[in-house]
């Protein structure tokens, strides 16, 4: 039994010591123009050492886990969830009214960080949100989500470059061009699902991200129709009622802060970014809640629980999942569209799998078919992503360390949701 263990034990170490190895094992060191690669040893060392203890005494701390009391958290219904949700955003409309009034009493608070982190965070909000209709209402694993984020980003980039479009002109063609493409992709994903309709969509968004990255002649007028990894340049911030937050003025035009009688300060334009993406959170909320209360909710989470019991009812899955698959899709193209705002620029390299991962992670920590939960699992990967910057390399290694654990110890989620029975009159 012992010689089993050990056995056991060595062939995981040694496994563990090879996938660390060209990660954490080889360093590339440059001297003037060679570069060389250095070996480093240690995190092999280690990785060897904790992966074999570990798998040695696994019989020991697998006893102590199924020991170990689960973490209780509640599980709130439709309406707590609604309710809760809008406090939520009613709190963040009125959070630049008091960090204004904070600065008034503190002058030297700063808080463009905060501000720009939470729009950010935001951002992940809607695409969190779109991605929960496609796999936890529907429970469709859709790992290329990034993809249709990138279309509503290059979408606006193109119709202002090519047209002068506005963000807010731009941001309906961003949500139907990202649709269109999401119902376009669903036909060919109807007779998949579980791992291979995962592979197929991760396959999609890497072709979709890869021919944008593509650095190619064709050209429409003076802009390339495929930017290369340098992507579309120089997009316009999104306006107030028409009206520039800027420091100055286009000719002929005025600023919202003269407008106003303010003084401009950067500050005010991470404030707009805000708002504008809180708003875009809401609508999408507003939005899902009354899909999941129509009868296209009903039928997603028929479709989720299972599909053969979904054809017994008399429910054709293939509209269900066209429908899923599409306004998901748009939902993704109205964030991306919103990020190239934010940004001032898309490239491939801001749409890439880890975006879609990191969504995805939102998704099933919040616990799937939770907005609630989806809202606040987006908004703490965000945050901490943020402060976690300063641990270098080793921020995604303490960030699947806390994926696993959370797996372990809380499998549905942060705020898992409880849907109401509806009662036929008898």
């Amino acid at each position: 039994m012992m010689v089993g263990r050990l056995k056991e034990a060595t062939i995981a170490a040694c496994l563990a010591a090879v996938l660390i190895l060209p990660i954490f094992g080889l360093k590339i060191a440059r001297t003037g123009s060679i570069s060389q690669i250095e070996p480093h040893y240690g995190y092999v060392m280690a990785a060897f050492g904790i992966v074999f203890i570990m798998s040695l005494t696994r019989p020991l701390w697998e006893k102590l886990f199924a020991n170990m009391p689960s973490i209780s958290m509640p599980v709130l219904n439709q309406t707590a969830q609604q309710r809760a949700i809008f406090i939520l955003f009613i709190a963040g409309a009125l959070l630049p009214v008091a960090l204004v009034l904070m600065r008034w009493v503190w002058p030297s608070f700063e808080y463009h960080n905060l501000m720009s982190m939470l729009s950010f965070a935001l951002i992940y909000v809607i695409l969190g949100l779109g991605l929960n209709i496609v796999v936890g209402f529907a429970g469709l694993l859709n790992l290329g989500y990034a993809g249709f984020y990138a279309i509503g980003g290059y979408t606006f980039g193109y119709l202002f470059k090519i047209y002068g479009f506005s963000f807010w002109m731009s941001l309906p063609f961003a949500i139907v061009m990202a649709a269109l493409i999401g119902l376009a992709l669903s036909f060919l994903l109807l007779r998949l699902r579980g791992d291979y309709l995962a592979i197929v969509t991760l396959a999609v968004s890497l072709i979709i991200v890869s021919i944008f990255k593509l650095d190619t002649n064709l050209t429409i007028g003076n802009l390339r129709l495929f930017g290369g990894p340098d992507g579309v340049l120089n997009l316009p911030k999104p306006t107030v009622f028409g009206y520039e937050i800027l420091r100055r003025a286009p000719e002929g035009q005025t600023t919202f802060h003269n407008l106003l009688g303010l003084t401009y300060e950067s500050r005010h334009m991470e404030i707009n970014l805000y708002l504008i993406a809180l708003a875009l959170a809401a609508i999408t909320v507003f939005v899902s809640n009354r899909l999941l209360r129509m009868p296209l909710g009903r039928a997603w989470e028929a479709l989720r629980e299972d599909e053969i019991a979904c054809r017994s009812l008399g429910l054709n899955p293939a509209p269900i999942k066209i429908w899923a698959f599409t306004i998901g899709a748009g939902i993704a193209g109205m964030a991306g569209a919103f990020f190239g705002a934010r940004q001032g620029l898309v490239n491939p390299e801001s749409f890439q799998f880890i975006e879609s991962i990191m969504i995805l992670a939102a998704v099933v920590l919040g616990g799937m078919g939770s907005n609630l939960g989806v809202i606040i699992a987006a908004i703490l990967i965000v945050v901490l992503q943020e402060f976690g910057r300063g641990l270098g390399e080793y921020r995604m290694l303490i960030f699947g360390l806390v994926l696993v654990l959370m797996m372990i110890w809380r499998p549905q989620g942060l705020l898992p949701v409880k849907r109401q029975p509806v009662e036929l009159p008898s």
